[in-house]
């Protein structure tokens, strides 16, 4: 929601622009980081470091996206709970941001990251501010008191 400000409420003010922008650019800074993966493997072809290393290599970052893409998904429906992993998973989800891109771009095709959360919470609040507001009498200075008997 980072980049949408409030224009995720109405869909107004370039949502629709705002969300196109973000999907090309997470597709294409997830491109790159690919791209940079390869140069970094390639490098490794060329130190000759042998096969062991290069395959556990491919095989780390592959499982570290695969993670990265799940928790970023999930984390578009919910909110973590207060003792949850998502701090230790921080790292993983540092290696694996190719995931975490891939995710951000998948997410902007349909809706903005997260608005379905922040939706839910809006219209909870709301609902939750109009059922206070109702419950009120109004201005308690108008109301008239009844007269006392002498």
């Amino acid at each position: 929601m980072r980049f949408f400000g409030t224009s995720w409420v109405d869909h107004g003010n370039g949502y629709a622009l705002r969300r196109a922008a973000l999907a090309a650019g997470s597709l294409v800074a997830a491109a790159a980081g690919a791209y940079l993966l390869r140069l970094a493997y390639e490098g490794l072809e060329i130190g000759n470091v042998g096969l062991f290393l290069s395959i556990s290599v491919i095989v780390l970052f592959a499982i570290a996206t695969a993670i990265a893409f799940a928790k970023t998904w999930e984390s578009f429906g919910r909110r973590p709970a207060p003792s949850s992993d998502e701090a230790a998973l921080k790292g993983l989800k540092a290696i694996g941001f190719i995931g975490s891109l891939l995710a951000y771009f998948l997410r902007c095709l349909t809706e903005a990251p997260g608005e379905k959360l922040h939706r839910a919470e809006y219209e909870r609040a709301a609902a939750e501010y109009e059922r206070r507001r109702s419950s009120r009498t109004g201005n308690p200075a108008g109301r008239r008191r009844p007269k006392r008997k002498k």
